[in-house]
């Protein structure tokens, strides 16, 4: 099972201030990826993405882009695992959150088909 690019969504309470914080440990905001307007950037160092977000959730997040979330989705269901927010539709951008035993939430978020 290919889960995509890992990430973590961090809930932030100054996107101006937290844009800063990574920028000093060498991040860069992605172009086209949000703005400090918007209160979410995805921020990137080498290999190493990090989305920033203030006012959208309340704990951090584990976030997967892969390819086919739909695909994902239905292998862990078929597993047994609970998932907490289910994908729409049949094709085009989705995601669906799940939560592992400690209650910390993942989440898969698949940007085009």
């Amino acid at each position: 099972m290919e889960l995509g690019q890992f990430s973590l969504s961090l809930s932030v309470k100054d996107i101006e201030v937290s844009k800063s914080f990574y920028e000093k440990m060498g991040f860069k905001a992605l172009e086209g990826l949000g703005s400090v307007e918007e209160k979410w950037l995805i921020m990137k160092n080498d290999a190493v993405l990090i989305g920033i977000f203030q006012d959208m959730f309340e704990h951090n997040i584990m976030t997967f882009n892969p390819s086919d979330a739909r695909d994902i989705e239905q292998n862990l269901i078929t597993k047994g695992v609970a998932i907490e927010t289910k994908t729409k539709g049949e094709s085009g951008p989705t995601h669906f959150v799940l939560k592992d035993p400690d209650g910390n939430t993942i989440m898969f978020d698949q940007h085009s088909d």
